[in-house]
């Protein structure tokens, strides 16, 4: 992503600072959250660490990773993460994720964020391609990802380990000639 915010009707999409800390770790540190991911729940140590990995990466002047905040614009409040990672410039292949506090899900704030990374990633980044993936049972984050215009393209059969079980994952992708909401 390029260095500067984005901006939607409801959020504002912003780097990660120094100080977000408490307000990354709201959403980090809570179990029913991270239930469906490969980490976490996070230690506030695990959040520090997380918060300066990004703090350097959001710095590299060949920066692969963007890894945003997603800010609620009326209230200022952190409302959790989305991260767009550029697997293969030469390919133009890119993929990304988010994560969002429990008392802000339902509201659609997944889908305006995503809609919002998948226009920079294609617009300014000149991406042909982006895939997302989710576990099978996480039936939320599937109709994020279908409203903001990916296809389900597939089963990764035990795709991902986590606390020692191998974790299936379904993999969507949108192109950059597809026609999106």
């Amino acid at each position: 992503m390029a260095d500067t915010d984005l901006h939607t009707p409801r959020l504002l999409l912003r780097d990660i600072a120094p100080g977000d800390v408490d307000a990354v770790h709201a959403y980090a540190g809570d179990p029913e959250v991270c239930r469906f991911m490969v980490w976490g729940p996070n230690t506030l140590d695990d959040t520090r660490a997380f918060v300066a990995e990004q703090l350097v990466a959001a710095a590299a002047p060949d920066r692969r990773t963007h890894n945003r905040l997603i800010v609620h614009a009326g209230s200022g409040q952190v409302i959790g993460g989305i991260e767009l990672r550029l697997e293969s410039p030469a390919n133009q292949r890119g993929d990304f994720g988010y994560i969002l506090r429990r008392d802000h899900w339902g509201q659609g704030y997944a889908t305006e964020a995503s809609r919002a990374v998948l226009d920079l990633g294609f617009g300014q980044l000149g991406l042909h391609r982006i895939t997302a993936t989710c576990d099978p049972g996480n039936t939320a984050s599937a109709r994020v990802l279908e409203k903001s215009g990916l296809r389900r393209e597939g089963l990764m059969r035990q795709h991902l380990r986590r606390g020692g079980q191998w974790r299936d994952s379904l993999l969507y992708a949108v192109l950059a000639s597809d026609e999106r909401p």
